[in-house]
């Protein structure tokens, strides 16, 4: 695989059913591109960080994040509702 090859993965939490947030979509390249596409259609914001699609590409769909990156994503939402915010 190009590793230019740009990357997405999507996230679902629900409060109150989920243990944790899951990988609900993930892809590269073009399906990444159409991740990316449908999150801008719906409104859902969008986080850049190289270092974190690297080590949360290795997990696969449905998978809950593990403990150990609970913080990094804690980062993300942190950005997400002030993204919110700004709106």
């Amino acid at each position: 695989m190009n590793e230019k090859q740009k990357k997405a993965l999507a996230l679902e939490y629900k409060h109150g059913f989920d243990a944790a947030p899951r990988v609900l979509a993930k892809g590269t390249g073009h399906i990444a591109e159409e991740i990316l596409a449908i999150a801008r259609r719906e409104g859902i914001a969008i986080h850049e960080d190289k270092d974190m699609i690297e080590i949360m590409s290795t997990l696969d769909l449905n998978d809950y994040i593990p403990p150990e990156l609970y913080r990094a994503v804690a980062e993300v939402l942190v950005f997400i509702y002030a993204a919110k915010g700004r709106r």
